[in-house]
């Protein structure tokens, strides 16, 4: 049971991590971080672009494994 506790807890670490970068990423109202790495000039060909979409793709994954991996740590400490 501590394997699978210390690999839930890094898996949770990890997609924390890839959670908020993910999220950051995205365009704002104000532009928010993504201009700093060039999103800034991918907003005058439009908003609603493959890159944009592909994030959000990548942004629900990696929550939903976020919260399956939560709802995991919380089912093993019940248990044990």
């Amino acid at each position: 049971m501590d394997v699978l506790r210390i690999i839930l807890q890094v898996l949770l670490v990890l997609t924390s991590f890839f959670l908020i970068m993910s999220v950051l990423l995205h365009k704002g109202k104000g532009g928010g971080l993504s201009d700093m790495f060039g999103g800034g000039i991918s907003s005058s060909a439009g908003t609603s672009g493959v890159a944009e979409r592909n994030l959000d793709r990548i942004t629900v994954g990696v929550g939903l494994v976020w919260t399956a991996t939560i709802i995991g740590l919380g089912l093993l400490a019940k248990f044990v």
